[in-house]
């Protein structure tokens, strides 16, 4: 079991950010760094200066929910413990990345805010801790690169380091102009499927 090292009150964010990833085509290690640094918890509700709140595990943000109401889609339901929150955050961080502007951390730091001076500190940790997530990814995982076809990797067996490895669960759908600096899409291979 690939989560035995983990503390039992992490291994729900883990088992939940990594099946979002998987479900949004996300980087894993990106949604597994985005709800660390969330750092939430069931039923938290912080409240924003600019009169918003941040709910539940991933901190989801009224803002985003006030349009997805339409949805049926309520803070009741982001609050909840579970993965439904793990899901909507890798469903927006897949929006962000896919239709946002700069590079592919200024993108996912988007999640936090848009504002640079914001963005840029959430993102410079958010890279510190998706290196740490990688790492820990690969260390678990058969992974894929997906610019290589037909080379599954498996990291216990290969050497991998932090800056050459994104676990990422499909490759993108269309070409998007990302300033990756040393970015390798990965794709997790699960019970032997990719």
């Amino acid at each position: 079991m690939p989560f035995l090292d983990l503390p039992p009150q992490i291994q729900e964010r883990v088992v939940c950010s990594i099946s979002a990833a998987v479900k949004y085509e996300v980087p894993a290690n990106i949604v597994l760094a985005v709800a660390e640094k969330e750092g939430g918890k069931p039923g938290q509700w912080v409240k924003n200066s600019n009169g918003t709140h941040d709910v539940g595990p991933m901190q989801f943000n009224t803002s985003y929910l006030s349009e997805l109401s339409r949805y049926g889609i309520t803070p009741n339901d982001v609050a909840a413990s579970g993965c439904y929150s793990f899901e909507l955050a890798a469903w927006r961080l897949r929006q962000h990345i896919r239709n946002d502007s700069g590079d592919l951390w200024t993108r996912a730091a988007n999640y936090h805010s848009r504002t640079y001076k914001y963005n840029v500190v959430y993102r410079t940790d958010l890279m510190r801790k998706a290196v740490k997530w990688a790492d820990w990814l690969a260390a678990r995982f058969v992974t894929y690169d997906v610019t290589k076809p037909g080379m599954p990797t498996s990291a216990p067996t290969s050497p991998v380091t932090a800056a050459s490895v994104v676990s990422q669960v499909q490759p993108p759908t269309k070409t998007v102009a990302w300033n990756t600096s040393g970015y390798v899409p990965r794709k997790l291979i699960i019970n032997g499927q990719p």
